[in-house]
Parts: C-alpha cells; sequence; structure tokens
C-alpha cells in the first residue's frame, strides 16, 4: 500500500505541483527551478487522447528559438510529450507569464551538436542521461508561429 507521503513525494506529483504553482503565479514560481536553470511550460495534444497534455521542461535558446531536450532521465523510450509532438508538432509554450503558440521540431543532424552544448551547459546531467541509454535523445526547437 502506498503512503501519502509516498505519492506527495513522487516524481509525477512533485511536476503536477510545479506546473501548478507556475501558472498559478505566471510563472513568478517555478520559471527560475534553480539557480541559473529556467523552466518553460508545454503543451502538447496527446497523439491517442487528443487531450491537451502539459510538462515543465529545462529550457535553453538559440537566437529567438527556444530549446527544451527529450531526456526521460536516459530511459529507453522517448518521453510521452516528444511522441505527442512528432503527432502534432503545433505546441502552447509558457516561458514566465508570456504564453505563445509554436511549432516544435527535432534538431537536426547539423544542428544538434551546437544546440545539445546548450543546453548540457544549462543541465550537464543531459550528458549523463545521453550515455546511460541507447536512445538518441532528441533536442526539440520550438519556433514561435
Amino acid at each position: 500500500m502506498t503512503s501519502r507521503e509516498d505519492v506527495l513525494d513522487s516524481p509525477t506529483n512533485w511536476v503536477a505541483g510545479h506546473i501548478r504553482r507556475y501558472v498559478e503565479t505566471d510563472g513568478a514560481e517555478g520559471h527560475e527551478w534553480r539557480p541559473g536553470v529556467f523552466t518553460l511550460l508545454l503543451t502538447t495534444r496527446g497523439r491517442r487522447s487528443g487531450k491537451l497534455r502539459r510538462t515543465a521542461l529545462i529550457y535553453g535558446r538559440d537566437g529567438e528559438d527556444y530549446l527544451v531536450v527529450a531526456s526521460q532521465g536516459g530511459a529507453p523510450e522517448h518521453p510521452a510529450w516528444y511522441l505527442n509532438l512528432m503527432a502534432d508538432p503545433q505546441v502552447e509554450v509558457q516561458v514566465g507569464a508570456e504564453r505563445f503558440t509554436a511549432r516544435a521540431r527535432t534538431a537536426t543532424a547539423e544542428e544538434k551538436p551546437r544546440m545539445w552544448a546548450t543546453m548540457a551547459a544549462i543541465w550537464p546531467a543531459y550528458d549523463d542521461y545521453q550515455a546511460r541509454t541507447d536512445r538518441e535523445i532528441p533536442v526539440v526547437v520550438l519556433e514561435r508561429a
């Protein structure tokens, strides 16, 4: 049997709380997740359910574009949000109080090394995640629509 504390400390519950606070405060709580590490909220449409799904992700910038990494901590499968945007690349993004529509795409082979370096400088664990999986972890580019 799961205790209340186990549920409250579960990653899913923690992420849900982070997203709730981010939305309720227009990013005043949650945009800067850790010192120097910023998160955005990405909303995709479920590829099977059709329901809107929101997740919080560490982001970086490449010019005007936002970058996120589909790492799932180095799991062997892509995260659900990545599979969703592959099916429907039209997404909603919230960065702090700003909300906008974007088109998501996977970085090209030519772009990825530079973009990966940008993201690994923000969150060095991405290199560890890639080392622990055979899956090529994608960098996703979010371009304003």
